[in-house]
C-alpha cells in the first residue's frame, strides 16, 4: 500500500511540475517566438529588441540564484506556483502594452518570476526520488524545456496567423495563472506532507537518517566545502564552452569554413537533437552507476560518465575545428570514405553529414554534463542547503555564459574564430584533466552526517 502511495504521488507531482515548467519556458519565450508579428504592429529596432530580451536574461540570472537559496527556507511548492502565477500575470499585462520602456520593465519582472521555476523542482525531486532514480527524473524533467522550445515557435506562428500576437500572449498567460493553482494543489514538498515516510539514506544497519537539526550543516561549513567550488569552476567552463558553440558555431561555419546559412542552421538543429539524447542518457546511465555503487563520502559514481562526456566535448570541438575546411580536399579523408554509403542514400554530401554528426556529438557531450552538474550539486549538498548548492553552481554557469559572449567574440575579432574556438577547446581539455585528478576527493559538502545506531 505504501509503495502504491509513493507511485501515485510521484506520478501526479512529476506530471504537474513537467507541465508547469513547459508553461514556464513557453511564457519565457513568447516574445521571441512572436517577435515578427510584434514588429509588424510596433516599430522596434535591433537595440530595442536586445534591450527587452536582455532585461529578462539579467533578471533570470539574479532570480534563479535567489530562488535556490529561498527553496531551502520556504515551501518549494509555493515558490514554484507563485513564480508561475507571476509569469502569467506579466504576460497578460505585456499583451496590453505598446511602449518599449513598459515592455522592458515587464519582461524584467517576467525574468524574476522565471527564476522561481527550476530550483524548487530540484528540491522536490530530491525529496521524492531515491538517489538511483534522481538523475533520470531530473533529465526527463529538463526535457520540458526542449518540448516547449521545439513546439513553441510552430504553435505561436500558426496561432498568430489566425489571431493577434496580443491574444496569443494573453491566453498563454491566463493558462499559466490557472495552472499555478493546480500546481499548488498537486505538488507536495516531501512524502511527510501526505503521511509517507521520508526517503533518506540508510545507515549500515538499515536505520533511516532522519536529518535532525544536529545533523544539518551550517552555512559556513557548507560554503567552505572544496568540492562545491571544484564543481562550480568545472560547470563554469563546460557551460561557457557550450554557450560559445551554440551562440557562435553557426557564424564560425559560415564566415571561416565557407558553409551556407542552411548548413549553419542544420548544424544547430543537430546539436540540439544530440543534446536531448545526451541529457536523457546522462541521467539514466549515471543512475545505473549509483544503483551499483551507492553514494559515498569520496568520489561519485556519476564522475566516470561526466568525465567521458567532458572529454567528448573537447574531442568533438577539435574535429570540428580541424577537419572542416572551406575548400574541397584533394585527397578524400578517412571519415568521408566511411560516410560515403550514407551520402549515397540521403543525397547529402559527406562533408555535410560529417558536420551534422559533429554537431550531434557535441550536443550529446555538452548537454549531458550540464544535467549531471545540477544533479551532483543537489545530491552532494546537505539536505538543508541543496537548493543553495544548485543556485551557486548555476550562478557560476551564468558567469561562463557571460564569458562566452563579449570576451569570446573579442578574441575572434582580434585573431580569428579558429583561435577563439581553439582557446575554448584547450580550456575544456585542461578542465577535464584537472577534474579527473580530483575525482576521488571528498564530495560530501558540509558536515558529515552522523550514523544512526
Amino acid at each position: 500500500m505504501e509503495a502504491t502511495g509513493y507511485g501515485y504521488y510521484r506520478c501526479v507531482i512529476f506530471i504537474s511540475m513537467f507541465l508547469g515548467y513547459v508553461l514556464y519556458y513557453f511564457n519565457r519565450k513568447t516574445f521571441s517566438f512572436l517577435m515578427p508579428s510584434v514588429m509588424e504592429e510596433i516599430t522596434l529596432d535591433k537595440e530595442e529588441l536586445g534591450l527587452i530580451t536582455s532585461s529578462q536574461t539579467l533578471a533570470y540570472a539574479i532570480s534563479k540564484f535567489v530562488s535556490g537559496v529561498l527553496s531551502d527556507q520556504l515551501s518549494a511548492r509555493c515558490l514554484f506556483s507563485a513564480g508561475l502565477f507571476i509569469v502569467g500575470v506579466i504576460n497578460v499585462l505585456f499583451s496590453s502594452s505598446s511602449s518599449v520602456v513598459v515592455f522592458t520593465g515587464l519582461w524584467f519582472v517576467n525574468g524574476l518570476g522565471q527564476g522561481f521555476g527550476w530550483p524548487p523542482c530540484g528540491k522536490v525531486l530530491r525529496k521524492w526520488f531515491e538517489p538511483s532514480q534522481f538523475g533520470t527524473w531530473w533529465a526527463v524533467l529538463s526535457c520540458s524545456m526542449n518540448l516547449a522550445g521545439s513546439l513553441g515557435p510552430v504553435l505561436t506562428t500558426v496561432l498568430a496567423q489566425h489571431y493577434s500576437w496580443r491574444a496569443v500572449i494573453s491566453v498563454s498567460g491566463l493558462i499559466c495563472m490557472v495552472f499555478a493553482f493546480i500546481c499548488l494543489l498537486m505538488v507536495k514538498n516531501e512524502p511527510g506532507d501526505v503521511g509517507l515516510p521520508s526517503i533518506e539514506p540508510r545507515s549500515s544497519k538499515g536505520a533511516l537518517n532522519t536529518g535532525t537539526p544536529k545533523d544539518e550543516s551550517t552555512l559556513t561549513e557548507f560554503l567552505l566545502s572544496p568540492y562545491l567550488w571544484v564543481l562550480s569552476l568545472a560547470y563554469l567552463v563546460v557551460f561557457g564552452v557550450k554557450i560559445a558553440c551554440t551562440d557562435w558555431g553557426q557564424l564560425f561555419l559560415m564566415q571561416e569554413k565557407g558553409q551556407s546559412a542552411l548548413m549553419g542552421s542544420s548544424y544547430m538543429s543537430a546539436l540540439e537533437l544530440g543534446g536531448f539524447a545526451g541529457s536523457i542518457a546522462a541521467g539514466f546511465l549515471s543512475d545505473r552507476a549509483v544503483a551499483r555503487q551507492g553514494l559515498g563520502s569520496h568520489g561519485n559514481p556519476r564522475h566516470g560518465l561526466l568525465l567521458s562526456m567532458m572529454a567528448g566535448m573537447a574531442v568533438s570541438m577539435y574535429l570540428f575545428r580541424v577537419t572542416i575546411t572551406p575548400e574541397e580536399p584533394t585527397e578524400t579523408p578517412l571519415w568521408a570514405t566511411a560516410l560515403h554509403p550514407v551520402s549515397v542514400l540521403t543525397g547529402v554530401s559527406e562533408k555535410e553529414i560529417w558536420i551534422l554528426a559533429l554537431g550531434a556529438a557535441f550536443g550529446f557531450s555538452s548537454y549531458g554534463p550540464i544535467a549531471l552538474f545540477g544533479v551532483i550539486a543537489n545530491e552532494s549538498a546537505p539536505s538543508n542547503y541543496c537548493g543553495t548548492s544548485h543556485a551557486i553552481v548555476a550562478l557560476m554557469a551564468n558567469v561562463g555564459a557571460f564569458l562566452a559572449g563579449l570576451p569570446f567574440s573579442t578574441v575572434a575579432k582580434h585573431y580569428s574564430w579558429d583561435t577563439a574556438f581553439w582557446v575554448a577547446e584547450v580550456t575544456c581539455a585542461i578542465t577535464t584533466v584537472c577534474f579527473f585528478a580530483l575525482r576521488n576527493m571528498c564530495t560530501k559538502m558540509g558536515r558529515e552526517h552522523q550514523k544512526v545506531e
